[in-house]
């Protein structure tokens, strides 16, 4: 189009050629004034290239004022050419400024044409009105030939750039027709007036450039203020995303490179987002002039990274833009520093959201996560099938622990755990609740019945031995199955498992499924647990006493003190259906403390009445946790003026090799004291060996089951007799519990063992009752409630068995 101008101008010339030396300085002085407009320009960096804005369309509306127009547009493209070459600019830079400026001298041209005879203008109306008309002219065809190439550079859309400064634009158009309006009046009054518009065209200027470059500044503040505002957010992609694209922006940079020193990461882009994320040390296309600037914070202190400015050409940032991106770089570190910490934390919070519902061990969900999940099942079970539990227990799982230690167990939990996932079905959540014990929670099945095969594919999964340390131990579990009841949610379901699972351990099944005509106990213990508190407050827990009588003379020895609760409701209840709820309930010491005053009262009236007997008082193993417990038991003892080994304390195998690590110090203190100590049930459990090398005992008690059955099994008696050689080469009594027959009686004191309690000799009473029959006697004896089992001074003829025991200790023979 250009071309096409510049051509026809210099036809139109060639038929009008300058012949005389006025003409000729006309021309150069066109040429002159159009280089000078071209240089005094007010500057605007775009990326890496720089546009003007400059006083070109007044020179050339003063040009076709003063000379044929075809003369000004070919001095137009000859004073554009020669700043360009001055200038030294790319061959394409110059080419687009001849091109503009002679299509705006061109434009104004037409306009001058079409006005015909009324062109140049005599009145000063008409003056102002067709010069207003030509300079707007060449104002819109400048503006519509340079904004659209800007708009293109720097990213924008062109209505954007159209509005971008345009309250100035349209100032310093206004300056410039007028500066050119004054001129032309000043050429007709008198020509020697022109020495005074150069100084007032410098003037203006300088003006206008300073308040352009006011308004730049104060739009780059802002937009740095933005740019910062955006960066506070905590997530580091968008941290990344929004400093590139601002950075972009603010610095019309090409290209603006992060690299951040935690992770080697490297994002790229520019105002249209990322184009690369990615690991640092990836080159780029975009290498001619890099400008970096560290992250860092005020005092330089922490160094996270590295921000890059990248230009296709040649760039020098002013000193203002400098500064900028030092601001920039700073509140970039910030705000990347705050996105990492808070990623870390939200780390370390989904970290303990993830161990709070997961079991550390098997990393299977916890009894937690089950009931949420299964709470949220069981709410929109109408839409998603059947809901069922399975409630998984292995059998035995002790003797793993304490035969081979608990790292080995935790083996066969993780062994477990894994086969029970294996088994399970993609929609099945598996959980660990707890030591041994599982569930599986059953979703969407398609009918209740479904629940026991799914259950019995589960637990066929742990048929096949387990491999441990190159051995193969097989582990049995036990099962119980229920469906999601109509009412009572997840807890309830639970409950139900667990129910159904202890059914089937005690009918000897390997799986049960829940029975409500089978629930009354379970239910009955439920609603005792809620009676505790109550209980406790109004003492409705009394004690019995079962004497322990010396098998040989029928004597006392000492009683056992036997917690019995005596609710209003339920008449007398056996402490099985209700000692668990107590430990669990955090009324343990409450408890403990007023058994324990009722069998050191019971004790205190019988020494009172001339029997010495002392009490022996069970107690849980969780109080054996306590610290306090022992300072608890000898201010009871001293309460009750009572010698401390008249109070013996029985333990019971439940505790395990764990435990006894915090149980030391408590029976360490007991025993130094003088309180005596009773390990009780011994030889039911697997650690029995094991604990009497850790708790120092006085007594062992043999378990009835032994004493019932040792008339008919051999094993059985072989137990009492390794039990009896046992205490006596650890010097310990030997105490027979369930002697029920006189010839228990009798072939456990011909093996050796001094004491038995049972109901041979009394059932538990009260201790008044107790001390009534103590008082009465046997057979004219106070203290006795047996008849010796031979008169004094008899010649008894001992067995083996006993003969041998008695090189080791003489037993305790009839006076």
């Amino acid at each position: 189009m250009a071309t096409a101008v510049v051509v026809a101008a210099a036809l139109a010339t060639a038929r009008n050629v300058p012949d005389s030396a006025g003409e000729a300085s006309t021309i150069f002085a066109l040429i002159l004034m159009i280089a000078l407009g071209a240089v005094v320009k007010t500057r605007l960096r775009i990326r890496s290239t720089t546009f003007s804005f400059a006083w070109v369309e007044a020179a050339i509306v003063l040009g076709l004022a003063l000379a044929p127009p075809p003369w000004v547009i070919l001095s137009t493209g000859t004073g554009i050419a020669c700043v360009s070459l001055l200038n030294r600019l790319t061959a394409i830079k110059a080419a687009f400024g001849i091109a503009k400026h002679s299509l705006v001298a061109g434009g104004a041209t037409v306009v001058v044409m079409l006005l015909g005879d009324r062109w140049p203008p005599e009145g000063l109306w008409d003056l102002f009105i067709l010069l207003a008309a030509v300079y707007l002219t060449a104002a819109v065809l400048d503006d519509l030939l340079a904004i659209p190439v800007i708009a293109l550079a720097s990213g924008t859309r062109i209505d954007r750039q159209f509005r971008n400064h345009f309250d100035l634009r349209l100032a310093g158009f206004a300056v410039r027709f007028v500066v050119a309006l004054f001129t032309l009046l000043i050429l007709r009054a008198d020509q020697r007036l022109l020495l005074a518009v150069p100084p007032l065209v410098l003037s203006l200027h300088l003006a206008y450039s300073a308040r352009i470059r006011g308004r730049t500044e104060q739009q780059a503040w802002q937009r740095l203020a933005r740019a910062t505002d955006a960066l506070n957010v905590v997530d580091l992609d968008e941290v990344l995303t929004t400093a590139v694209t601002q950075a972009a922006e603010l610095f019309s940079a090409d290209e603006v490179e992060i690299e951040l020193r935690d992770g080697g990461r490297t994002v790229r882009g520019g105002p249209g987002g990322i184009s690369f994320d990615g690991s640092t040390g990836t080159p780029t296309e975009v290498n001619a002039t890099v400008v970096p600037a560290p992250l860092e914070g005020h005092d330089r202190s922490v160094d996270v990274g590295v921000l890059r400015l990248r230009f296709r050409g040649p760039v020098q940032l002013s000193e203002r833009e400098q500064y900028t991106l030092r601001t920039f770089a700073s509140a970039l570190c910030t705000a990347v520093r705050n996105a990492q910490a808070y990623a870390e934390l939200a780390r370390v919070a989904d970290e303990h959201a993830y161990a709070a519902t997961h079991d550390a061990l098997t990393d299977l969900a916890n009894r937690r996560h089950l009931l949420d999940q299964g709470t949220e099942q069981l709410s929109a079970r109408h839409a998603d099938g059947v809901t069922a539990l399975v409630l998984i227990d292995l059998n035995h799982f002790k003797e793993v622990n304490d035969t081979l230690g608990h790292a080995a167990g935790d083996q066969v939990l993780v062994q477990v755990a894994d086969r029970l996932s294996t088994a399970a079905q993609s929609g099945d959540l598996v959980a660990r609740l707890g030591g041994d014990e599982f569930a599986v929670l059953l979703r969407g099945l398609p009918a209740p019945a479904v629940a026991a095969h799914r259950a019995e594919t589960l637990l066929a999964a742990l048929h096949e031995p387990f491999e441990l340390d190159g051995m193969r131990i097989s582990v049995e579990a036990s099962g119980g199955i229920s469906v999601a009841p109509t009412s009572g949610g997840m807890a309830e379901l639970l409950r139900r498992a667990d129910v159904a699972m202890y059914q089937a351990k005690r009918a000897g099944l390997r799986i049960s499924t829940y029975a409500p005509a089978r629930d009354t106990a379970d239910l009955g213990r439920l609603t005792l647990g809620g009676d505790l508190p109550r209980a406790v407050e109004d003492h409705e827990f009394v004690v019995n006493f079962q004497p322990i009588v010396d098998l040989g003379t029928g004597e006392v020895t000492s009683a056992e003190a036997l917690a019995r609760w005596h609710h209003p409701t339920h008449g007398m209840i056996d402490p099985l259906r209700f000692l668990e709820a107590v430990e669990r309930s955090g009324l343990l010491p409450a408890f403990a403390e007023a058994i324990l005053d009722q069998a050191l009262t019971a004790a205190g009236s019988w020494r009172d009445a001339g029997f010495d007997v002392p009490v022996a008082v069970n107690v849980s193993p969780r109080s054996l946790l306590d610290a306090r417990f022992p300072g608890s038991v000898l201010a009871r003892l001293r309460a009750h003026d009572l010698p401390p080994d008249r109070l013996v304390l029985e333990l019971t195998e439940t505790l395990t090799l764990s435990q006894l690590d915090v149980v030391d110090q408590v029976l360490s203190r007991l025993r130094e004291e003088g309180v005596r100590l009773a390990l009780d049930d011994f030889g039911t459990g697997y650690s029995s060996l094991s604990l009497l090398s850790r708790i120092p005992v006085h007594e062992l008690k043999i378990d009835r089951s032994f004493v019932t059955t040792m008339e008919s099994s051999a094993e059985a008696a072989a137990v009492i007799r390794s039990t009896l050689d046992l205490g006596r080469s650890l010097d310990l009594d030997v105490v027979a519990e369930g002697v029920e027959s006189e010839p228990q009686r009798r072939a456990l004191w011909e093996l050796g063992c001094v004491a038995g309690q049972g109901h041979l000799f009394a059932r538990p009473m009260p201790s008044g009752t107790l001390l009534a029959a103590l008082q009465r006697g046997s057979g004219g004896r106070p203290g006795a409630l047996a008849a010796p089992l031979h008169d004094a001074g008899a010649v008894i003829r001992l067995n083996q068995n006993r003969r041998q025991a008695g090189r080791n200790r003489l037993p305790h023979l009839p006076a």
